[in-house]
């Protein structure tokens, strides 16, 4: 099946990530630009990295969770003229909520929930001014099977599904639409640790009886982003091999 794409540049928040990595290789064998921000200059060096077969073929921004003037600079420089979004980013914080920081607790919220709409309404922005837009958000699994210590991650992405639901729902007709991706168990980043120290038990666990790896993630970020997918809008869409589906 031959994928279409009408935009050229796309931002991918959380560009640090291994599937961020993974998805911008596709992206730039597809002619499509991505921009991957990063909170640093090790964020910086690290995507430079993983990418070093694409020099030059790729760019790279700061975005600090709950920082307004990197916002700002980002949608004032790289991302003012994007066709896409998927959102990677998510901080970390595994805790039972008996036993929370309430600093943190606020701190988490405000980076990860506060901090997304106030992206999501200058990447609309952007995307209003083009009349047209796609956006993918790329949650968990854990929105709706979380696991003892995730709920502040659980919770956090429920919200920001909301968010880009809504977005699908107030925009849609105006050519901009959301979707968000809840993967399982995915050989990648904090995952592949994850997998590691629970492999065995978890893939006991998975109908497939594996766990997923990036490029197909990544493949199916792509399907979404592409025309053939533009009436799939304002909905989540689960790619866990049944996990969910288990009791």
């Amino acid at each position: 099946m031959h994928l279409e794409f009408i935009g050229r540049r796309a931002l991918l928040l959380g560009g640090t990530c291994d599937m961020a990595a993974v998805l911008a290789g596709i992206m730039i064998d597809s002619g499509i630009l991505p921009i991957m921000t990063c909170r640093d200059e090790t964020g910086q060096n690290r995507i430079r990295k993983s990418l070093k077969l694409f020099e030059g073929k790729f760019q790279t921004a700061c975005l600090r969770l709950g920082d307004r003037d990197s916002l700002d600079a980002l949608f004032s420089g790289e991302a003012n003229d994007i066709d896409y979004l998927v959102d990677f980013a998510q901080s970390d914080y595994e805790c039972f909520v008996a036993a929370a920081n309430e600093d943190e607790i606020e701190r988490y919220f405000a980076q990860n929930t506060a901090f997304r709409a106030e992206v999501l309404k200058m990447a609309a922005r952007v995307m209003l001014k083009k009349k047209r837009g796609r956006l993918v958000f790329v949650s968990s699994t854990a929105a709706v099977r979380a696991n003892p210590g995730q709920g502040f991650y659980a919770a956090a992405k429920v919200a920001s599904e909301q968010l880009y639901k809504s977005i699908g729902i107030e925009l849609g007709s105006r050519g901009i639409t959301c979707v968000s991706l809840r993967p399982g168990y995915v050989n990648a980043g904090r995952g592949d640790r994850f997998l590691q120290e629970r492999g065995d038990d978890l893939l006991k666990r998975i109908p497939i009886g594996r766990a997923l790896d990036a490029a197909e993630v990544a493949q199916t970020i792509m399907f979404l982003l592409s025309e053939a997918a533009r009436g799939i809008n304002a909905t989540e869409i689960i790619i866990d091999g049944g996990l969910t589906q288990v009791k």
